[in-house]
């Protein structure tokens, strides 16, 4: 028998096909020719190859959405990894939503002065809420947490020793690792103490001729044990006296207590602020809640020397970020509110006895539809580098079946489900869905288990 992939039909006998005529009046002509040479090319390597004009319509139609489907898209996270990184951290608050609408329909003051009719400044935008809500002096907006910890470097330390913790030399997301970053600065790095144990005197001795001392919180990862510290109120102690700024990289923007929810060791931007630091440094899209961007919080002084490099300009934030941060910030002005309204803060706080309702609820609607699965009890995480040794009580819906095949189902649906496999089971952690989108992941578990 002849292999049928031998007598393959042109790009032009498809183009001028009854059931690919009707592709051309409603997409660009050179999308339709890709996407058929997609058709053709597939079918190339395929066991299955379309024999009919419909089956040819259909594979080509097929090629084309993947054509005209978008790279970045959005997806539903069942994984109980609240600031998820490679899922885009935090999803923003309904309001952040609104104020990027209302911004990117039309102009905006982004640098325009309203009060006098002159030219103003990006930098003005969110300044006044987080000196509301931390008590700092001034503040600055870039495009991220590092750019954030780069620029204040570069400009407090350029070419002078920056002083830090080898307890403190992290590594990030993505091997990013502060010490490469700092060196990207211009500071040169000096470490001092150990792993483990860094004492005063240690940084005590480094201080003559220093750019800076740096503090990093750990925050991605713990050291227990025999181990020792140095507060951020020592070192600002130490230093003052020869005018030496201290840096404080936070990371996660934590603006509001969680220890109510057994979540403690994160400092408060505010508390860190109180300390003294000259210039504390944290990330947007963390536990603060909003859109990615990095902030620095410190002296009056300080922050205008960052404002006035010209390496803010390369760092400098867009509009819609400004705006998606301004409207998270002013959701902390009421706790109660920052806690109903912001989806990170609602995830973490959601009671466990509602967790395991909404998994009971999502189980017996899957039973219901002949899906075999059980509500169990997991663990949560916050994910985001933040409490890297919590974990928050949750409860999920274990489906039955080949957990390969439904996950590889699953992330290939629109949207996609992003699962966790554990113990050969598909899980799907309740705490990460929200109630707006059960009713669809149920229906896309439907349709993958078909």
């Amino acid at each position: 028998m002849s292999d049928p992939r031998r007598a393959l039909p042109s790009v032009n006998a498809l183009l001028e096909s009854e059931t690919v005529r009707p592709l051309l009046a409603s997409a660009p002509r050179e999308l339709v020719v890709n996407a058929v040479r997609d058709a053709v090319a597939a079918a190339r390597d395929a066991n299955d190859v379309p024999r009919s004009d419909g089956e040819w319509g259909t594979a080509i139609r097929d090629a084309l959405a993947m054509r005209q489907r978008r790279s970045l898209r959005p997806v539903i996270n069942a994984t109980g990894v609240i600031l998820h990184t490679n899922l885009g951290r935090a999803p923003l608050p309904a309001a952040a939503l609104e104020a990027i609408r209302d911004v990117a329909k039309g102009y905006s003051n982004l640098e325009y002065d309203l009060e006098h009719g002159t030219r103003g400044s990006r930098y003005a935008h969110c300044v006044g809420l987080l000196r509301e809500l931390t008590g700092a002096e001034d503040a600055l907006v870039v495009n991220n947490g590092a750019a954030a910890l780069v620029l204040a470097l570069n400009t407090l330390a350029d070419g002078q020793p920056a002083i830090v913790s080898r307890g403190e030399l992290v590594e990030i997301g993505g091997s990013f690792r502060v010490p490469d970053i700092m060196a990207k600065s211009g500071a040169r790095l000096v470490e001092v103490g150990t792993t483990n144990r860094t004492h005063l005197v240690d940084y005590e001795r480094a201080l003559d001729g220093a750019g800076a001392l740096v503090k990093v919180h750990r925050s991605n990862f713990a050291i227990e044990g025999f181990v020792a510290d140095v507060s951020l109120a020592d070192l600002v102690r130490v230093a003052a006296p020869r005018d030496v700024p201290v840096l404080y990289d936070l990371g996660s923007g934590l603006l509001v207590s969680l220890d109510r929810f057994g979540l403690t060791g994160e400092p408060l931007a505010s508390d860190v602020v109180r300390d003294g630091a000259t210039a504390v440094t944290m990330s947007g899209d963390k536990l603060l809640g909003g859109p990615q961007a990095g902030i620095i919080l410190g002296r009056r002084a300080a922050i205008q020397r960052i404002r006035t490099n010209p390496l803010t300009r390369a760092l400098r934030v867009d509009k819609l970020t400004l705006a998606a941060l301004e409207a998270t910030l002013a959701l902390y002005r009421d706790p109660a509110t920052a806690f109903r309204d912001i989806p990170t803060l609602a995830m973490i706080a959601l009671d466990v006895a509602d967790v395991r309702a909404r998994a009971r609820s999502v189980a017996q609607e899957l039973a219901a539809r002949g899906i075999r699965c059980e509500v169990v009890e997991t663990d949560a995480s916050v994910g985001g580098g933040a409490f890297p040794t919590a974990r928050i009580p949750s409860a999920a819906v274990a489906l039955s079946g080949n957990a390969e095949q439904l996950d590889v189902r699953l992330r290939a649906s629109d949207p996609p489900v992003i699962t966790r496999i554990v113990n050969g089971r598909v899980l799907l952690d309740v705490r990460t869905l929200a109630g707006g989108v059960i009713d669809e992941v149920i229906g896309i578990v439907e349709h993958a288990l078909a």
